[in-house]
């Protein structure tokens, strides 16, 4: 039912902030107010901010700069998705009372040591599973948050205590896709306040950067929020958010469980080609059917791979609507510069440098927001949680000293494809306006492109250094028989990994049709 109060009030009040009528519109629509009622009320078009000065690297776009309030703030502030738990990112404090529990000595919870990454790589679907097996037969207390079958389940020393409907989490392929892997509670809070989207999150319990379980959001004057979607956090119903609350402490392991890989009876017939590449790995994401491989279990050199875990940490723990400042020891060899110390760019378009140019000095930056130390924590914290168990990161760029498997990195693919499909879209150059509006940077060049290719690229990263080599790692649509198949390609140390990817996706359109077929 649409909200039937007058909008114009809280028109007038967006636009006093810079926000543009589009995305005045997209925001009260998820507020709960029609878009016929809305469209009388926003003429005139509100007044014309001034501009605001660019980088002197980037172009002007007619709104790029408009990013003090944006539509990530608008959409997020009917999703509620959870704010910054660091002051660093807090822009203001409002007028709420916290009651916040943090991480003590004696804030721990009993049971095993989680160990991530103990099955083989290809067999993550059983992998939630067997850690939610671990933890009751432990006996431990831990959340099991089934985003499939929007369910969530609190354990207390291994015994079910109570289960609770799920009624909200991230939209599927968006921006704000609630993120799955096996967390803990960092903090708790009574009422949190998200500055994303100026609402208050009762009964809030802080999992992963800016995502939180919590009640059902509300704005200042109490009114509820509309939306059937969150901005990434796992919302419940007020008096069930309070249930949960009361029965968890800071430090509980919390299960996040998304849509597992479906296995289905699609088979193949394999031929090898040869490549130069040292390892690779050729496999179906949906159904993990590995069609070639060479050393896919040895750990080797990624390079700048790691820029999408990179990507992962930047989404899960950054407003990309933020301004981030160039530090000046962000300003390393990278191959095409860019970024001058001192200057302020938009965190959403340097994601565009990182992920297309693979820009060292934007991955640089980035690690700077919270600390480069911290960043490299938090990619092989995420690492963990997603089951790369023979993966190592010590540089958010992939310089030197990352390492992986291309095992490992197929699984890290999958998680992408089904959990962060945005960041494919960036690296495919798929995304040239979203949400967020188009990017600062004009002439970026996309450094993953796979020339001639006989598949379309669907996202993947490309990599170099003298360390590892050359190196890629993508996912594509290719035509098996009659089918559309996403198939996973993965090269390490290769002397041409354009080459050998170009190689491997004719092999797999070429050579292989599904069993049943005739030829």
């Amino acid at each position: 039912m649409s909200r039937t109060e007058d909008p114009s009030p809280r028109i007038e009040y967006l636009r006093r902030t810079g926000m543009s009528d589009s995305i005045i519109v997209n925001r009260l629509v998820l507020e709960g107010w029609g878009e016929a009622e809305l469209v009388p009320k926003l003429a005139p078009a509100g007044s014309v901010l001034p501009a605001v000065e660019m980088p002197a690297h980037a172009e002007h776009g007619s709104d790029l700069w408009r990013w003090h309030i944006s539509i990530s703030t608008a959409v997020l502030g009917a999703a509620a998705l959870g704010a910054l738990a660091f002051a660093a990112y807090v822009m203001y404090k409002p007028p709420v009372v916290y009651s916040i529990s943090i991480p003590s000595s004696a804030a721990s919870t009993t049971g095993p040591i989680l160990t991530y990454g103990a099955l083989p790589a290809l067999s993550d679907p059983d992998y939630y599973r067997n850690v939610k097996r671990n933890l009751v037969e432990h006996k431990a207390s831990f959340i099991d948050a089934n985003l499939s079958s929007m369910k969530l389940v609190v354990y207390v020393g291994g015994v079910l205590q109570i289960e609770v409907p799920v009624l909200a989490k991230g939209k599927v392929g968006s921006w704000w896709e609630t993120p799955a892997g096996v967390y803990q509670i960092q903090s708790k809070e009574r009422n949190h306040f998200s500055t994303f989207g100026e609402v208050n999150q009762p009964w809030s319990l802080d999992f992963q950067g800016n995502f939180f379980i919590h009640g059902w959001p509300t704005y200042a004057d109490g009114t509820a929020v509309s939306s059937s979607y969150s901005g990434g956090c796992i919302r419940l119903s007020t008096d069930d958010a309070k249930k949960v609350y009361d029965l968890t402490v800071v430090g509980m392991p919390v299960i996040v469980y998304n849509v597992e890989a479906q296995g289905d009876s699609f088979t193949y017939q394999l031929k090898a080609p040869p490549v130069s590449a040292a390892g690779y790995l050729v496999a179906d994401v949906k159904n993990g059917t590995v069609l070639s491989s060479k050393g896919a279990s040895v750990a080797a050199p990624i390079a700048s791979i790691s820029k999408l875990v990179s990507a992962l940490i930047v989404t899960e723990y950054i407003n990309l609507d933020k301004s981030v400042t160039v530090p000046k020891e962000g300003l390393v060899y990278t191959s095409i510069p860019r970024l001058k110390a001192g200057t302020e760019v938009r965190a959403y378009d340097l994601l565009f440098l990182l992920l297309q140019e693979s820009s060292n000095e934007a991955a640089e930056t980035f690690a700077s927001v919270r600390g480069r130390s911290q960043f490299v924590t938090y990619m092989n914290e995420k690492a963990k949680a997603i089951n790369l168990s023979h993966t190592v990161f010590s540089d958010p760029s992939g310089a030197k000293g990352d390492y992986s498997t291309p095992e490992d990195l197929f699984t890290l693919l999958r998680h992408i494809y089904e959990n962060r499909r945005f960041i494919f879209g960036i690296t495919s150059g798929d995304i040239a306006n979203s949400a967020y509006g188009p990017p600062a940077f004009k002439n970026v060049r996309n450094f993953n492109i796979i020339k001639n290719a006989p598949a379309k690229l669907i996202g993947g990263k490309v990599g170099q250094t003298n360390e590892a080599a050359e190196t890629y790692a993508g996912a594509f649509t290719v035509k098996v028989g009659a089918q559309d198949r996403t198939i996973a390609v993965i090269v390490l140390g290769s002397r041409d990994a354009e080459g050998d990817v170009r190689k491997l996706l004719s092999f797999v359109h070429d050579l292989y049709a599904p069993a049943d077929a005739t030829r």
